[in-house]
């Protein structure tokens, strides 16, 4: 007899009974006169609770009628009730975990149902997965769940249901003399016999990965394009000098992305130094479990506020920011098309390709190109501009305004890398963007996205920049709309799965944003340096590729030469300066990038003079004027070039008297700027700089 209390299906059971009226085609045996009528369509009512079968009403009803004779509960159960109490489940003890029906918990409970069970679920493990689900599991993964052949589900056409029906009722006939002897199997013995048959040795060799990374490693060699790392070790007491793998031998850096000597700022290490006694060493997690503290905001907020706009976001690096932003809008963007300078930076080219989006490449900083472009697309496609600002490589300037006006004119929004810009540029250190409505911002102690509504940097919509280079730190960082910045901080993988950045970090990055916001000399020293730098190489015939920025790119027009130059300047001079080669740069326009700080004053300079023109004639590199000779390249040896990019920053904005020398205005520089006369000393003592220091 089975236990005399209510007794419900599962919800799938409910669902195949509700369902049993469309698929005339399915029809059933009688059971074998072995078997009990009771069991069997007990068992049978059991298998296809967790199955989605469609079969006729009447013979639902019909099974129904003669299972009443032989069992008490269905005797006593109607229909109607059957299909309210297969709303009910809990959940399964199984070792497949899920839910189970108060039917099967039931069921579990008859001395006949629970032998029955027991057995079927044994002999069905081994056979087709989908009878896991038929057994009573009704909440296992959809994995466990599948037809055996093909991709399509088990309630995918009425015929499919046909076959699992049948495969059901024939289980359903087996002899259930034996079934006391038989227990239910174990986690280990289910998981064996799911396993399968062990797959045949494998044929043939593997692959060869060590020959893979050779191969790949010689390549680079081959092309000249294989990158070596030297050992530069940067002393905050002596900026901007260094020690090499000699912690006695000292080198003068001439190519650090530290633009403004932050990196040794008194502010900036002492916050630093008071964050990392008070808050440890880790942010303790990602922003969204642990990471997110009072360092994190407040540095958003300062970020939002040197850019005027809504909100920041902050990433690990900039190149994360890059492309977590332009891969998760152009992924969600329906449609989007992303339009991308030639030039742009790597980390704005990953983004692109992990959007999926459709890439056009509009030639640099050509307006006419990007135009075409633009009114090749349907006006309702949204669509990115994205560009840098300083083009880090050959310090070119984007026309930003310009852009800003096809993009309203064509219905795209723009996303402006401002990297070497930020802390640069700008009253407030916010970049080109700002530097171009100069007297509007200097006006102002900070921004008033009031008072500079129009303004180019108010017109950009995504702005990127860095907390390295000049100030100093490490990270980067989006500001624009609350809207698209809650977007990014949603969706975007780069921000969300990776653990923050260090409390001390954080801080001391604010520190330097704030300072530089209230400090100009340091950026105005940076670009009277720079001045200074670029016409002394052009006195010396040395090949300056024509900018309005503070990168001064020396053309070599050679990888293995370059190379060559970089080592000579290190090894025998003292000096370091790194070689730029493909594929940072097209092949034939290998460079060293030289970078003027506020340390480097004229000592330091003398000295990369001599060192300099030195090495240019023991490699018999091109001067200027040979480039001239051959028509010229990449602007040098071209006279026009030179009147069109003249200095962002002018000489009324730098402060300069009438007929001031650069040096006199570098010393009164010094004398007007307390906090920076710390460097003094550390770069008056180079005045003995030895040559032919070997690293």
């Amino acid at each position: 007899m089975c236990p005399q209390r209510p007794l419900a299906l599962s919800p799938s059971a409910r669902l195949t009974l509700i369902s049993l009226s469309s698929s005339p085609r399915v029809t059933y045996p009688s059971p074998s006169p072995s078997t009990s009528r009771s069991t069997f369509n007990l068992r049978f009512l059991l298998c296809i609770s967790s199955v989605s079968l469609s079969i006729e009403a009447s013979l639902m009803e019909s099974l129904l009628q003669q299972s009443r004779a032989m069992c008490p509960f269905l005797k006593r159960t109607s229909p109607s009730s059957l299909r309210t109490l297969a709303t009910a489940t809990r959940p399964s003890t199984s070792s497949g975990g899920g839910t189970m029906s108060n039917l099967q918990v039931i069921a579990r409970r008859c001395p006949v149902m629970s032998k029955a069970l027991a057995v079927q679920s044994a002999r069905m493990a081994g056979t087709k997965r989908f009878t896991s689900c038929a057994a009573g599991i009704t909440g296992l993964g959809n994995k466990h769940c599948r037809a055996p052949t093909g991709k399509r589900t088990l309630h995918s056409t009425s015929g499919n249901g046909a076959n699992v029906s049948a495969e059901i009722y024939k289980n359903t006939q087996r002899d259930p003399a034996g079934f006391s002897k038989i227990k239910t199997p174990s986690n280990a013995t289910a998981a064996a016999a799911t396993s399968g048959p062990r797959p045949e040795a494998p044929v043939g060799k593997p692959f060869n990965y060590n020959s893979f990374y050779n191969t790949e490693l010689e390549k680079k060699h081959k092309d000249k394009s294989y990158r070596y790392f030297n050992n530069i070790n940067r002393l905050a007491q002596e900026f901007p000098r260094a020690h090499t793998t000699s912690t006695e031998e000292r080198v003068t850096v001439w190519c650090s992305n530290d633009y403004l000597g932050m990196g040794r700022n008194p502010e900036v290490l002492a916050t630093m130094h008071k964050t990392l006694d008070t808050y440890g060493a880790g942010a303790g997690g990602t922003r969204n479990i642990s990471g997110h503290n009072q360092h994190a905001v407040g540095l958003e907020s300062t970020l939002a506020k040197l850019h005027g706009k809504e909100a920041a976001l902050v990433f690990s690096s900039c190149f994360v920011a890059n492309d977590a932003t332009l891969a998760t809008l152009g992924s969600k963007m329906p449609d989007c098309v992303i339009l991308s300078d030639s030039l742009n930076h790597a980390s704005m080219i990953q983004g692109i390709r992990h959007s999926g989006a459709k890439k056009m490449v509009f030639k640099h900083n050509d307006l006419v190109d990007l135009e075409a472009k633009l009114a090749s697309l349907p006006l309702h496609v949204p669509k990115i501009i994205a560009f840098e600002s300083v083009y880090s490589m050959c310090g070119s300037i984007a026309p930003i305004e310009k852009i800003c006006d096809l993009a309203d004119k064509y219905g795209a929004i723009t996303f402006l890398d401002e990297v070497h810009a930020v802390g640069m540029y700008g009253p407030h250190g916010a970049g080109v963007a700002e530097h171009l409505d100069y007297d509007i911002y200097a006006s102002q102690d900070t921004v008033n996205p009031r008072s500079t509504k129009g303004t180019v940097m108010d017109r950009i919509d995504i702005i990127t920049g860095t907390l390295g280079k000049a100030y100093g730190c490490v990270g980067g960082y989006i500001a624009g709309s609350a809207a698209m910045v809650d977007t990014i901080r949603s969706l975007a993988p780069g921000f969300i799965f990776t653990t923050s950045l260090p409390p001390a970090t954080m801080a001391g990055a604010d520190t330097a944003i704030q300072y530089q916001a209230r400090h100009q000399g340091d950026r105005v020293l940076q670009q009277l340096h720079t001045r200074a730098v670029k016409s002394a190489f052009k006195e010396l015939d040395i090949p300056v590729i024509p900018n309005p920025s503070h990168i001064i790119p020396l053309l070599v027009g050679d990888a293995e030469v370059a190379k060559k130059a970089s080592d000579k300047l290190l090894e025998e001079h003292g000096i370091y300066v790194q070689a730029i080669n493909y594929p940072t740069v097209p092949r034939g326009e290998e460079r060293l990038r030289i970078t003027p700080t506020p340390g480097h004053i004229k000592e330091h300079r003398d000295h990369l003079m001599q060192a300099v023109q030195t090495v240019w004639n023991e490699l018999g590199i091109k001067r200027t004027s040979d480039w001239k000779a051959q028509g010229g390249f990449v602007g040098v040896g071209v006279d026009s070039a030179e009147a069109e990019n003249q200095p962002i920053w002018n000489d009324v904005q730098l402060g300069l008297k009438e007929d001031e020398a650069i040096e006199a205005a570098v010393e009164r520089e010094f004398a007007e700027a307390p906090m920076r006369t710390a460097t003094r000393p550390a770069a008056a003592a180079t005045s003995s700089i030895p040559v032919g220091v070997t690293a």
